[in-house]
């Protein structure tokens, strides 16, 4: 016990007494060797009750501390490039950034966000880019499933994602290719067993409750994230309450009559006005997404970020922050979003226009915040189930992956008073 308190307290002293004053900048444009770890090193930092300054739109989104050799040697260890800056040096970086006609802020990190993923505790054969980027960046995480969210646990987190996921209770639709596959046979078993145990008839009513938790979490304060799947399955499953959109391939019996009619857009965060896939041998849940409907060559494939104002739009600022700003596509099961099945006060912060795609999307609800990001894995084209994982050490400066990690660290921001 008086090691650990011993180690704690010295490597305390090491982060809080600097030895002169002077601080750390760790760039964030083209000079950085690690972008992806540049978040985990941020992350770590304020792990260890150091608040970390966010330049926006400030050399592709830098951190700035100050000078600590724990930090400069951890930075070393990781691979992150670091750079040493006296004292005036970052005075007027901080002058610069405030000059009014820049479009540049400064934003307090100060609180690391406790972190939850949404995922089944099985295998599954297909990987989830967030959990990649979080275990590459080492950026602590719990592993939650439907008990979990069931039981109340939600509130004890910050930050959910949601893994590669189907809220309709349709197993992802992989019914005509895989239904006769060990793992989806296993799945089917867990999920209608989980179902049973938490009082639920089907499980499709177990993913609409487990979604409308899970919508309760955000209005309370909560910032949600999802990709692929997770995103139009979750706002189908909220449309559904109450309704039986399952075929019998998928829970034994019939539909609700006309349901693809009886929907209720009153009850979703991000899409309205879309249309159910009744087929349930087709791979696809409705037309919010654009997979099937697109017709975009690979080598013409980007979507492009919007640049928003650091100083009077700090929360889409943050979300956006890169060192590019024309981001590489990549598909999924949802790949992109129907513009024209956004609802109107869904901030679109990235979309490739000439083909009417949203990819990353950006809304309120309540206290809390919520984070759609199209496809599945931004440095695998096309990731086929039972592909193996992305190796992120040959990817470190993925920008697509940087998308992600900007809604890792937004939670740890200061809440800045509205500007008059």
């Amino acid at each position: 016990m008086f090691r650990q308190f011993a180690a704690s307290l010295s490597v305390f002293l090491m982060l809080a007494l600097p030895l002169r004053a002077s601080y750390l900048l760790i760039p964030m444009d083209g000079a950085q060797a690690n972008h992806i770890k540049a978040y985990g090193i941020a992350y770590w930092i304020l792990n260890n009750q150091v608040e970390v300054d966010w330049l926006l739109n400030y050399r592709g989104g830098s951190f700035m501390v100050k000078y600590a050799p724990a930090i400069e040697k951890e930075c070393q260890i990781r691979g992150v490039t670091a750079q040493v800056i006296a004292d005036g040096q970052a005075v007027n970086i901080i002058d610069e950034i405030a000059r009014p006609e820049v479009n540049m802020d400064l934003v307090k990190l100060e609180k690391p966000p406790k972190m939850a993923v949404y995922s089944p505790k099985d295998k599954l054969p297909w990987d989830d880019a967030v959990t990649l980027v979080l275990t590459y960046a080492e950026i602590p995480y719990d592993v939650i499933y439907d008990e979990e969210v069931m039981i109340g646990k939600l509130p004890l987190y910050d930050w959910l994602h949601m893994h590669h996921e189907d809220f309709t209770g349709q197993y992802g639709k992989f019914y005509a290719a895989y239904h006769n596959a060990a793992w989806y046979q296993e799945q089917v078993r867990s999920d209608e067993t989980m179902a049973a145990r938490l009082g639920f008839s089907k499980v499709s009513d177990m993913k609409g409750a487990v979604a409308r938790r899970i919508k309760e979490f955000v209005a309370g304060g909560g910032f949600l994230f999802s990709m692929c799947s997770g995103t139009d399955s979750y706002d189908i499953a909220l449309s559904a309450e109450g309704i039986d959109i399952c075929d019998k391939v998928f829970d034994g019996d019939g539909t609700t009559s006309n349901y693809s009619n009886r929907l209720d857009f009153g009850k979703t965060i991000a899409f309205r006005n879309f249309k159910l896939v009744q087929n349930p041998l087709e791979y696809e849940f409705s037309d919010i997404d654009m997979t099937n409907q697109r017709k975009v060559p690979r080598n013409e494939d980007v979507f492009v970020l919007f640049e928003f104002s650091a100083k009077w739009d700090p929360v889409p600022a943050m979300l956006c922050q890169n060192h590019e700003q024309v981001i590489k596509g990549f598909m999924g099961q949802t790949t992109a979003f129907k513009k024209d099945l956004v609802k109107p006060e869904v901030l679109v912060m990235g979309e490739n226009k000439a083909a009417n795609e949203a990819r990353y999307i950006h809304g309120e609800l309540g206290k809390g915040t919520w984070t759609f990001y199209g496809g599945h894995d931004p440095e695998d084209y096309q990731h086929m189930v039972g592909d193996p994982p992305t190796d992120l050490a040959l990817h470190p400066n993925s920008p697509g992956y940087r998308l992600i990690l900007n809604n890792v660290l937004f939670p740890a921001a200061r809440k800045k008073k509205q500007k008059t």
